[in-house]
């Protein structure tokens, strides 16, 4: 509404109270719209709260998920584990462990992978697929290409020679330990398991047929006589040793 203007009044006054006047209508019409809402606003503020508060974190963000979690368990276990130790660890029920150790299992067994996770002896554990065999066989056995050291070879003349032969004789003719060295033969195959001693219950050694097979050997008589690389005075070292 505009004020009327008393008869006589300047121009210079008149312009003033019209701009006064209007000035404060627009003031006042700005002060009575509402407030509009911002969507994108709104949800950005939404998001950051969320993130915050960790009430709602998405799980995800706490670690790997359920799935990863039992891969890398698996990876690195030498037994199967039973579901309810996996679903201990992860604090995870039951039922849903178990669950998804079968989706994975059938996933590896679909897409043709060279290994399988397998239900054995209560437990799961990851093997390699038997049409994989005779690779991974080849592989543990020929693959390694690492030269035996020279305890190695010691402790397997020692072996070739005195057989059966526990690590304790073996130790004693050496002077050395041979623990750790006859693990290695044991795993590389040239050495295996023969028995017990009567007395001592001690694991007795001998050469496997892999030995002989690398050896280019068909029997232990064809080894070489042993005398010829005797010291002279192997009879007075021995008699010191005992």
């Amino acid at each position: 509404m505009t004020e009327a203007v008393p008869a006589g009044t300047p121009a210079g006054e008149t312009a003033g109270v019209t701009t006064s006047v209007t000035t404060g209508a627009a003031a006042s019409a700005v002060d009575a719209v509402p407030e509009t809402a911002d969507p994108a606003a709104d949800a950005a503020t939404g998001a950051a709260a969320e993130a915050a508060d960790p009430a709602v974190t998405p799980r995800a963000q706490d670690g790997p998920g359920l799935r990863a979690a039992l891969e890398a368990i698996l990876l690195v276990v030498d037994e199967p584990v039973a579901e309810v130790t996996l679903a201990q660890v992860l604090e995870r029920p039951v039922p849903e462990v178990a669950a998804v150790l079968r989706e994975l299992s059938a996933e590896y067994t679909a897409a043709g992978r060279g290994f399988d996770l397998r239900e054995v002896a209560g437990g799961w554990r990851f093997y390699t697929r038997a049409e994989c065999a005779s690779l991974v066989e080849r592989f543990v056995r020929d693959g390694q290409q690492a030269r035996l050291t020279q305890a190695a070879l010691e402790t397997l003349a020692v072996v070739a020679y005195r057989q059966p032969v526990s690590r304790a004789r073996v130790a004693a003719i050496r002077g050395v330990n041979s623990d750790g060295v006859m693990r290695t033969l044991v795993a590389r195959g040239l050495v295996e398991e023969a028995g017990t001693e009567p007395e001592s219950q001690a694991v007795l050694y001998r050469t496997s047929s892999y030995f002989l097979e690398r050896m280019g050997l068909r029997s232990l008589d064809e080894l070489p006589e042993l005398a010829p690389f005797l010291p002279d005075d192997v009879e007075t070292l021995e008699e010191h040793r005992q």
